[in-house]
């Protein structure tokens, strides 16, 4: 298998070039620090349009009947709480920034979705759950940020149950004039100062397209999953391409 460098390398894009810390670790501190406001930001910057990517996901998730689903980097919860409208009988959310969950918890709580969703601290790389445990394991905007993206992707698949599906929202880059000119614009200058105005967090919003820009979408990620053991895995682009809806399974 490929080292995490040359599969990912958006696993060499930190939050902070200076520090000597972790990517997990800086990603962790990161999240922690904008979590008051990261709803917000997420819907404001991208316009609500991140709504009806999520819709889309849960579609994906819909297909595979699942009675338990796993969301990693859940943050906030909003995957988890819109998976919630499947009726499974437990989701399972799981993020290492402890103020996203606590974020989390609050609209879980506030939805009364607390004796079906649940979240733990937990790493991706590493998790406190039973092989084969989960129908269904998904990942909005998180798989970006994993240190090392293969043994992320390889411990999803591990707790998934055999003929369980992998379901992944990541940014992608459209390709078509002008929609392309107009979202590297948006990304490189817009978003960085509008998300470091509100959140006050100077290395965040730039940190986002940095990593967007880096990361191996479409079938560079498709052959990723393959070579993680998935099989059937699918890219659909989405909104002209800004986001990309993955789908794969374990054999």
């Amino acid at each position: 298998m490929q080292s995490a460098t040359n599969s990912n390398p958006a696993a060499s894009v930190v939050p902070d070039k200076e520090s000597n810390l972790s990517k997990k670790t800086q990603v962790a501190e990161m999240f922690n620090n904008i979590a008051g406001r990261y709803d917000f930001l997420n819907h404001f910057l991208s316009m609500g349009i991140d709504k009806g990517w999520r819709k889309k996901a849960i579609k994906e998730v819909a297909m595979a009947q699942p009675k338990a689903i796993l969301d990693v980097a859940t943050g906030t919860a909003d995957m988890a709480i819109a998976a919630a409208a499947l009726k499974p009988q437990s989701i399972m959310g799981v993020d290492i920034a402890d103020q996203m969950l606590a974020v989390g918890r609050k609209k879980i709580e506030a939805q009364n979705l607390s004796g079906v969703i649940t979240l733990k601290t937990g790493d991706s790389e590493s998790m406190p759950f039973k092989t084969g445990e989960f129908d269904a394991v998904m990942c909005a905007y998180g798989v970006r940020n994993f240190e090392h993206l293969e043994a992320g992707l390889t411990e999803m698949l591990r707790v998934m149950k055999p003929g369980g599906k992998l379901v992944v929202l990541e940014f992608s880059h459209p390709t078509g004039f002008p929609i392309k000119q107009l979202y590297k614009f948006y990304f490189r200058f817009i978003l960085p100062t509008l998300g470091k105005m509100v959140s006050k967090h100077s290395s965040a919003y730039t940190y986002l397209p940095e990593s967007v820009m880096a990361f191996p979408e479409g079938q560079r990620f498709c052959d990723i999953l393959t070579q993680c053991g998935y099989k059937m895995p699918n890219a659909r682009p989405l909104t002209f391409g800004i986001t990309t809806l993955y789908t794969a399974f374990k054999p």
